[in-house]
C-alpha cells in the first residue's frame, strides 16, 4: 500500500476553499500521496494558501487556472498534469471533506484489482450524512436516471470520489470530453466502461460540507439531464 500511495496523485479542484484547503492538503500528505491542487483563480486566496504549502511540503503542487470553468475542465487539466508527471494512479476528490481522506487507502487498494474505482454512496455499506430530502432525491435520482438510460450496472454514477489507473485516462479522448458539472462523472465512467475497463464500487459515507458554500446549481442539474441521452445516442452511432 505504501508503494501504491507513492505513485498516486490526488487531483483536488478548488474554488474558494480557503477554509478547507490547508487541512485537506496536510491530511492527504500524511497518507503519502501526491496532491495536485487545481485552483480556478479563487478570489478568497485559496491558491496562495496552496502555494505556501507546496513550498513547505514535498509532493504538493499547484496548477493555477485563469478563471472558473467548471468541475470537468478543472479535472481534465489536472489529469493531463498528473499523467505528464508520471502518476500511475490518479484520484478525484472534493476539497470540502465531504469525501473522507481516510478512504483514500481503500480506493488505492481496490485499484489493485480494477481499472476504475468508484467510491459509492449507493452500494451496501454506503450512505450520506446531513442531507436534506431534495438533495437526496436529486443525487439518487440522477444516478438512477443515468444507470437506466446508459444501461450500466454502476449504482453511483454521479459521485466524484474516484481512482483511475493511468491506462484508463490515457485511453480516454480527453479533448472530446466537454461536460462541466456532475455529468462529467457520468461521462468518464461511461466512456471507460465502453472501452472495456473494469469498474469496482466500494462503499463510502458522503457527509455534507461544514465549511464554505456548495457548488451545486440548476445549470449543473440541467446539464446532467440532457447530457445522458446525448451520450447514449453518440454511443449508438458509434462515435465512441
Amino acid at each position: 500500500m505504501i508503494f501504491a500511495a507513492m505513485k498516486a496523485t490526488v487531483c483536488l479542484p478548488t474554488y474558494n476553499e480557503r477554509e478547507n484547503v490547508e487541512r485537506m492538503i496536510r491530511t492527504l500528505h500524511a497518507l503519502g500521496v501526491r496532491v495536485l491542487v487545481i485552483d480556478d483563480n479563487s478570489p478568497d486566496g485559496t491558491g496562495e494558501v496552496a502555494d505556501g504549502l507546496a513550498q513547505e511540503l514535498e509532493g504538493i503542487s499547484v496548477l493555477h487556472r485563469p478563471h472558473k470553468e467548471g468541475l470537468g475542465p478543472a479535472y481534465l487539466a489536472g489529469f493531463r498534469r498528473a499523467l505528464a508527471d508520471g502518476a500511475e494512479l490518479i484520484l478525484e476528490m472534493d476539497c470540502d471533506f465531504s469525501h473522507n481522506p481516510a478512504d483514500v487507502p481503500r480506493l488505492l487498494e481496490a485499484a489493485e484489482h480494477a481499472d476504475l474505482v468508484l467510491a459509492s454512496r449507493y452500494v451496501k455499506g454506503g450512505g450520506t450524512e446531513n442531507w436534506g430530502l431534495v438533495r437526496r432525491l436529486i443525487s439518487r435520482g440522477g444516478s438512477l436516471y443515468a444507470q437506466v438510460l446508459l444501461g450500466l450496472p454502476v449504482r453511483d454514477l454521479t459521485g466524484g470520489f474516484k481512482c483511475y489507473r493511468r491506462a484508463v485516462l490515457e485511453a480516454l479522448p480527453l479533448d472530446e470530453i466537454h461536460s462541466k458539472g456532475y455529468a462529467f462523472q457520468i461521462e468518464t465512467t461511461y466512456r471507460a466502461m465502453r472501452k472495456g475497463f473494469s469498474v469496482r464500487e466500494i462503499p463510502i459515507t458522503f457527509a455534507d460540507r461544514l465549511e464554505g458554500g456548495s457548488k451545486m446549481s440548476r445549470a449543473i442539474v440541467a446539464e446532467g439531464v440532457w447530457k445522458v441521452p446525448a451520450l447514449r445516442i453518440a454511443a449508438l452511432l458509434g462515435r465512441f
